[in-house]
This record gives C-alpha cells, structure tokens and sequence, in this order.
C-alpha cells in the first residue's frame, strides 16, 4: 500500500513502472524465440558486448545510449556469425566475446574524463531513473520489434522449430537467424536501466520459459509472457520500495520465484497425471 500511495505522487516511479512494462512487452515478444531456439547462451554475450559499447560512447564523448545500441547489433552480428560458422569452438568464441566486451566497457569507462560513471547502474540496472526520454526510446524499439514480428513471424517460427525444413522451403535462414539476434539486441537495451547487463539474461528467458510450460503456440507464449513480465516488474517494484532494496535484482529474485513454482507445479501435475 505505501508502494501505492507513493506512484500515485512521484512521476520517477510512474517512469519506472512505464519503462519496466514496455520492457515487459520486449521481453514477451523475443522471449519465446530465445527458449524455443536454446540460445540464451548467445543473449549473454550480446548482453556483455554492450557494456563495451557504452564504455567507448562515454570515453568519446557519445550518449551512451546511443553506443549501446550499436555494440548490440554489432555483437549481435558478430556472434551469430560465428555461432554459424564455428559450432566446433562456439562456446568457447563466444566465451570470449562475453569477458572482452566487460573488459573493454570498463577499461574505456575507466579512461573517460572525470570517470564520474555509476558503472553499477548499468551492470544491475536502476529502473528509478528512468526518464521521459528514455520511455520514449524504449517505446520506440518496442515498436521496431513489434512490427519485424508481425512482418517475418512465419520465417522466424521455421528457423527456431526446424532449420532444415525452413532451408527446404527457400527459408533463408542465416539472414532471419541473424535477424532474430539483432532483435534480441534491441530487446538488451531496453533492459539496460531496468536490470542492467548482468541479470538480463533472467528477464529475457524466465518469463518465457514460465509461458512454454502451460502453452505450446508462439504466440500464446508471447502474450503470457508479456503478462508475466509486467507481473513480475510491478511486484518486484512494489517489494523493493519499503526496504529500498535494489529494483532490478528484487525483479529478477521474483521472477525466478515464479519460475521454480511453475517447474513445481508442472511436476506435480504430471505426477498426477501419470498415477
């Protein structure tokens, strides 16, 4: 209730629960491609590339939204890339990506003038400063994915289900796969203020993963998920208020919670089902 009181009066907290539903809505849309397709892996070291883009931006003087933007996709490219060609030595390439992008973001921050930069916001999030610029970014993304979904959901379906049945039927599957993960970036930095790069890989699947356990249809996935990422976001908002605990990290906590209990119904149900 004092969480209540205090949205109706404070507009940050109006931005924060704005900003955590519109990526709320990123998440349930990319979400099911990510745990249908397995690539979670592959979200982490988008996730990491970023925060290099965001240390070069800083170091020169760039927004620093801005240079997230463009290490996503360059990263998202990259890596898909090289998930392509070298399956061989994928985890390890990709391993690599994830510690170099960390490396580089903190050495340029490290570097820039004044080195005034809360590096802690952008590694665990701060949904509370979120602005009025900053939802409209997020909207418009939101927007960006909404419209590739509605335009290339059939190709991205076939890709994620059945790569060699997509390729039969002309399906040209690494420019959709590639597609898919700049998508994927998009979605990393509507996440940046929210959870930060180092639990953004929780939001992304959870939700989905959640929704892949009632449903079986993309679609039903996406809306269930985007439903309970917009739970999630509002308790963990309303939980870390009273105690000031850390927003992003109280959101994550409380989306593994329902995760687990999910799991554990499934397991009972199943169990019952079977005897």
């Amino acid at each position: 209730m004092e969480f209540l009181r205090a949205l109706m009066d404070f507009s940050f907290l109006q931005n924060a629960l704005l900003g955590g539903l519109l990526a709320s809505l990123g998440c349930g849309m990319i979400g099911p491609y990510v745990v249908v397709k397995r690539i979670s892996y592959l979200v982490g070291g988008i996730a990491h590339a970023v925060l290099g883009g965001v240390g070069v931006a800083y170091y020169f003087g760039w927004p620093p939204f801005g240079g997230a933007l463009v290490a996503a996709v360059l990263g998202a490219l990259l890596i898909g890339w090289v998930s392509l060609r070298w399956r061989q030595q994928e985890d390890m390439l990709i391993g690599a990506f994830w510690a170099g992008g960390m490396a580089v973001g903190i050495l340029f921050i490290s570097r820039a003038p004044g080195y005034n930069v809360d590096l802690m916001s952008y590694l665990f999030g701060n949904i509370l400063l979120i602005t009025r610029d900053d939802l409209l970014l997020m909207a418009g993304l939101d927007a960006v994915i909404f419209t590739l979904i509605m335009v290339f959901h059939r190709q991205f379906q076939a890709v994620c289900f059945d790569e060699q049945f997509a390729r039969l039927r002309g399906v040209g599957v690494t420019q959709f796969y590639l597609l898919l993960l700049c998508m994927v970036a998009l979605t990393l930095v509507l996440l940046i203020q929210v959870v930060g790069l180092i639990l953004v890989i929780a939001l992304v699947s959870l939700p989905a993963a959640v929704a892949g356990q009632w449903v079986r249809s993309l679609g039903a996935m996406m809306l269930l998920a985007t439903v309970l990422g917009a739970i999630v976001t509002l308790s963990g908002l309303g939980l870390s208020y009273g105690p000031d605990l850390p927003s992003g990290a109280t959101i994550v906590l409380v989306s593994a919670l329902v995760y687990f209990l999910s799991t554990l119904m499934m397991g009972i149900r199943k169990r019952r089902v079977q005897g």
